[in-house]
Parts: structure tokens; sequence; C-alpha cells
């Protein structure tokens, strides 16, 4: 029986950007870019949807099953926003956007499948539709289709996404294999968010220089942005983990503790066990209740879910988040002063300020 896709509520990405760009795009004065940054979304989306036809009738449910679902587009934004320090968002640019969102779809496949998720952007995540060997290959469709894309663009594209494919995938490898003997738990697990969250959105405001022409001084400055910014990006989704409003973040609370999967606070309740009983006690309720749960909900995992949430390593997590952004706006400062610069400070700030 060929695979269906579960009836899923569009959450049109367009919509999600508009609301991403209100909150960037804060004054009159910046209307102007703001459109320009909404035209190249749609140019993007209208992109994606091209994209996402395959002449298999199995391939084609579920590569558009978590594009449905919807998304905010951070990657596509932060291209078309550095596209304009050059000559905006032209066709190389919409391309290379769109390849950059590929890639980071299929990294979702993946992400589900390794971490045994069952819920992504609010709906069931493709492995607890289809099983593992579907969203694997559906992933390994993304994947290529993104490599044709950037093909497109030339020898610098193809060099951009092989480059970054290959730390995304090294990421993933070190954090399956973990931190080895004498390193440090919280610099690996930096170093693996700097692979597989902070590679790809550094690619994106990487080609929006490269590939609108914008001056190359540009170009290490943006890379270093995005890397922070994903870092930052991605210890506030260790936060939104353990968020008691899974109508926000479309998961269930300690989703990634549930699966096994290791967040910053955990590591930091882990620095401290040693010295605290308290603090010992709740990491042998977590170790114990939620990370060998095989992700099943039960009151033992419910309530240390919520004393790790109240523990001061999250706010300590919050504030780390904040201190990356921070550092990622400090990189910008070779970049000329105006709506763009302005447009990414803002991009870092509501990066660490999102409920979702």
């Amino acid at each position: 029986m060929k695979p269906r896709a579960p009836v899923v509520r569009r959450s049109p990405s367009v919509t999600s950007q508009l609301g991403l760009s209100e909150r960037i795009f804060a004054t009159a004065a910046d209307r102007g870019l703001a459109a320009n940054i909404d035209a190249g979304i749609e140019d993007v989306e209208s992109s994606l949807i091209t994209e996402l036809v395959y002449a298999n009738e199995i391939a084609n449910v579920t590569t558009r099953y978590l594009f449905d679902a919807g998304g905010k587009r951070v990657r596509p934004m932060l291209a078309l926003l550095t596209s304009h320090l050059g000559d905006g968002a032209v066709p190389d640019v919409i391309t290379a956007a769109s390849a950059i969102e590929l890639t980071h779809l299929a990294s979702l496949y993946h992400d589900d499948v390794m971490d045994d998720s069952d819920k992504r952007r609010g709906v069931p995540s493709a492995q607890a539709v289809w099983g593992n060997s579907i969203a694997i290959l559906t992933g390994d469709l993304l994947f290529a289709r993104a490599s044709q894309l950037m093909a497109r663009l030339g020898e610098r594209a193809i060099r951009l996404q092989a480059a970054t494919f290959e730390r995304l995938v090294l990421g993933q490898f070190r954090e399956t294999v973990g931190p080895q003997p004498g390193q440090d738990p919280v610099q690996h697990y930096i170093g693996v968010l700097a692979d597989k969250t902070g590679s790809l959105i550094a690619a994106a405001a990487q080609a929006g220089i490269v590939f609108s022409n914008a001056p190359a001084e540009y170009e290490q400055p943006v890379v270093t942005f995005g890397e922070k910014i994903g870092v930052a990006f991605q210890l506030i989704d260790d936060v939104l983990d353990l968020s008691p409003q899974p109508e926000q973040t479309g998961k269930v609370p300690g989703t990634d503790l549930r699966a096994g999967v290791v967040t910053l606070p955990l590591l930091r309740l882990r620095e401290r066990a040693p010295s605290s009983e308290a603090d010992a006690a709740l990491l042998a309720r977590l170790e114990r209740d939620v990370m060998t749960s095989n992700g099943i909900a039960t009151e033992a995992a419910d309530s240390a879910i919520t004393a790790l949430r109240e523990h001061p390593v999250t706010a300590e997590t919050l504030a780390e988040a904040h201190s990356w952004a921070r550092d990622a706006v400090a990189a910008l400062s070779p970049l000329p002063a105006g709506p763009v610069k302005k447009a990414l400070t803002r991009f870092a700030e509501t990066i660490v300020e999102r409920s979702s």
C-alpha cells in the first residue's frame, strides 16, 4: 500500500516569516528593506514548491511533508539580508537560499531518526509516520536536490555546499560518539552545535554575500555572525525543549532529554552534582526516569523535567545564549552602518527572544 501523509494543516512559511520580519524591521525607515526581504522569501517559497516535485509518487508525498508543516525560513531570510550588502536578491541568491533551506529540511528528517523524535513542527515526525527507512531516504533525496541547485551556481557554490554538508555530518557524528576521555563535555557540546546548526546558518549568511557580488571583506564577518548566532539558536532550543507549552514549541516538554539527547542544562547540572546532594539527586532522577524512558511519558519523567526547567542551570543556559548573540553582533563591526547591519542586529535579538 502506498504511504499516505496524515492531513497537515498548513502553517504557511511565508506567514511565519512575515511575523519574524515585523519584529526585525521595527521602524518605518526599514520598510523598504523589509518589502524586499518579504518579496525574496516569496521567491524562495515558490522555488521550494517547484523543487519539491518528484516523479516517484511516494517521494512526492514524503518530501513535501515537513515543508507543508511550516517553518520560519530563518536561513533564507539571513541570505537575503546579507545579499543587500551587494546587488540584493538576484536570482543566484534565491537559488542558493533555496538550496540551503532544502539542506536544512533534509537534516530534520535525519535528526528525527537519530533522536527517535515523535513530533516535528507540531505534527508527527516523518519517521513516526512512515518509519526510519523512508525518513532517511527522504532526507537523502532532499540533500541531493539541494546539491543540484548549488551545482547551477558553479564551483564556488558546490564547494560551499560540500563543506557545509561535511560539517553537518561530522557534528552529528561527534554528538553520537560523545566527548572523548579528558575532553570538556561543555566545550564538546558547543562544538557540536557549531557544526550541526552554526555551519548552515553561517553558509546562508555567506551565500548572501558571495552570490550578490558584495565586497569580499564582508564575507568573514557575516560567517562569524552566522556561526555564533547558530549556537545561540540551539541553546535557546535547549531551553525551549523544557517548555511547558507544547502548543508553541510543537514538541512534548523534554523531547530531547526523553530521547537521550544531552542538552546544556543537563551538562551544567552534571558539573554541579559532585558538590551538591540536591543537584546529584535531580541528575539521578533525570538519568533514571527521563533519559532511559524511550520517550514514554510518566509522572516521574514529567516531574524531573519540571524540576530541571525551574533549576538555575536553565536560566544559565538562557544567559549563555544571549552571550553568544551579543558576540555575533560584535562580529558585524566591519560592516557599514545602515539598514542591513541594523536588521542583522535585530535578527540576533529576535533569535534569542523566540518562544518556538
